[in-house]
């Protein structure tokens, strides 16, 4: 790329390389790229790429005590050059010139302080603002990123509020000195998808308006297809290729883009041919929460999560349930399996369960298995690989023998695509993608009729979303498994499924064979998401 004094920001040959106990990490290996006026540029990789030590760079925020930059790395925003300021100096462009949206805004917030105080606190430090006056303004942007009734969330704390609406007090937070560059860091991660697209347009329009240059990091390549105007790939701290996001999409060069490409979820290519008769099957369900306890006979309040529904899940095949967060999908997955107090008929092989005692249901929840959305929270850290893998057997097998046992966790972490040595290691050891398949061997070690694979591939990379997919796929062809499958994520829902069952508002408005509602969709909430997915 050339540069000039045109660009916003001109990043030249940034190296940046953090000290450790075993010695020096490369983490960005000299890096150059521009961004013009009014335009986006996308930074794009998986984990460990170096995307955000680059974003941080940036603004300079790295911690400096370990972190250094070469002699030539040059970061120019408007023609002045970032690297070496002070403290004082930086703090005059930090949320003047260049402001950034970080991934997670929960921990950004200051959970103590009411949103709109958070706000004002930008424009009185660096506009010089009076509070009266910093408040109207507030309130303006609030309005302006389309938080309804802005008065109302500006006395909210961070806790009261959506993801959704937390990633718009963040953008308000971000624009409210109008800068020349925001800097936007995997803001929609774990958003459901109409709320990722709208706050794309959101930013599309806002920049518009403002004239901003915008550089969006992320991992997800269907945004910045349709979001950036130029790409960069980095792979372990380089670039590996740039250029437009027309061309690059077109033509990929590096092997790495074409397989970040590659690793976009597809549709599933044959779907199932269903049984008569389903191995799963609820009717009239209902889950109801306590919300008020009443006395003196008055009648109790209750929040309906889950409303007068019927569902199927059927042998051999994946049962996809999608909707956004608070429809009451994962309530009623725990229904299902008998987790959640529910009303209504379950049938699990003809069987209704409400007619199973104790030791029945003890007996059948060994066909029935989960994978949790975040592994990592449910793996024990103080026991082995091998020790999680073979809790199940412990629990439903107890006359196994050492040596039997022993071999029926080696044999499920080969069938998840991991070595004998991980039998040792600990979770903490472990990358998200190995912690996952971890997940999945202990739910297939007991051979299991059902497993309710809840966000399976949440927060993976694309790459590593993939491996999963086609693990799950492989796995269900070799063993007859049966999937219950909950994701916002649609694209993984259509790789993945036969049936879906589309959800809002804790009942079902939608369900048919994967590719008649993903094609010929019926229900306008089921096109607002199909919408989605393709921003």
């Amino acid at each position: 790329m050339e540069y000039n004094n045109k660009r916003i920001l001109e990043v030249k040959n940034l190296s940046v390389r953090f000290k450790t106990r075993d010695g020096s990490i490369d983490a960005v290996k000299s890096i150059s790229f521009s961004i013009d006026p009014g335009k986006t540029l996308a930074l794009v990789g998986e984990s460990g790429s170096g995307k955000s030590v680059t974003a941080r760079s940036i603004l300079q925020l790295l911690p400096y005590q370990i972190a250094t930059h070469s002699l030539d790395s040059s970061i120019k925003l408007n023609g002045k050059e970032l690297i070496g300021l002070n403290k004082s100096q930086m703090n005059n462009i930090r949320g003047n010139l260049v402001s950034m949206v970080f991934q997670e805004p929960m921990t950004s917030l200051n959970p103590y302080q009411r949103v709109g105080d958070q706000v004002d606190e930008i424009l009185i430090v660096h506009k010089n603002f009076r509070k009266k006056d910093a408040r109207s303004r507030t309130l303006s942007f609030l309005d302006q990123v389309r938080m309804q009734d802005p008065e109302l969330q500006a006395n909210s704390y961070p806790h009261q509020l959506s993801g959704g609406q937390r990633q718009r007090v963040m953008i308000a937070m971000a624009l409210a000195n109008e800068p020349d560059l925001l800097i936007a860091d995997e803001p929609t991660t774990a958003l459901d998808v109409t709320v990722e697209k709208a706050l794309l347009d959101l930013l599309l329009e806002l920049q518009k308006q403002l004239g901003m240059s915008i550089l969006y990091i992320t991992h997800d390549l269907n945004v910045v297809q349709k979001f950036a105007n130029d790409v960069c790939v980095m792979k372990e701290g380089e670039i590996v290729e740039s250029g437009k996001v027309e061309k690059v999409f077109a033509e990929p060069n590096h092997s790495y883009t074409r397989k970040l490409l590659d690793s976009l979820p597809k549709p599933k290519a044959q779907l199932k041919i269903l049984p008569e008769e389903p191995l799963l099957k609820a009717k009239n369900l209902e889950v109801n929460y306590l919300t008020q306890k009443r006395f003196l006979k008055r009648k109790n309040k209750y929040f309906r999560a889950v409303k007068d529904l019927d569902i199927e899940v059927y042998y051999g095949s994946t049962t996809g349930l999608v909707g956004e967060s608070g429809s009451g999908k994962s309530t009623l997955a725990r229904a299902l399996l008998g987790l959640e107090k529910s009303e209504g008929f379950i049938a699990f092989e003809g069987k209704d369960l409400n007619t199973l005692n104790q030791k029945e249901k003890r007996f059948m929840k060994k066909d029935l298995q989960i994978v949790f959305q975040d592994p990592y929270g449910s793996l024990s850290p103080r026991k082995t690989i091998g020790e999680i893998v073979g809790e199940g057997l412990k629990v439903h097998e107890k006359g196994i023998s050492k040596s039997e046992k022993e071999s029926r966790i080696l044999e499920a972490l080969s069938e998840v695509e991991l070595e004998n040595s991980f039998f040792y290691r600990f979770p903490h050891e472990l990358s998200g993608g190995q912690r996952q398949r971890v997940a999945i061997a202990r739910a297939i070690i007991l051979k299991p009729k059902l497993i309710l694979l809840d966000e399976p591939t949440s927060a993976l990379d694309v790459s590593i979303q993939m491996q999963i997919i086609k693990l799950l796929s492989s796995l269900q062809e070799k063993h007859h498994l049966s999937y219950l499958c909950i994701s916002h994520d649609l694209r993984v829902i259509r790789a993945l499924s036969d049936l879906v069952y589309v959800m809002k508002g804790g009942v079902v408005v939608e369900h048919g064979m994967a590719d008649q509602v993903f094609n010929e969709p019926n229900n306008e909430y089921t096109k607002q998401l199909i919408g989605a997915i393709n921003i």
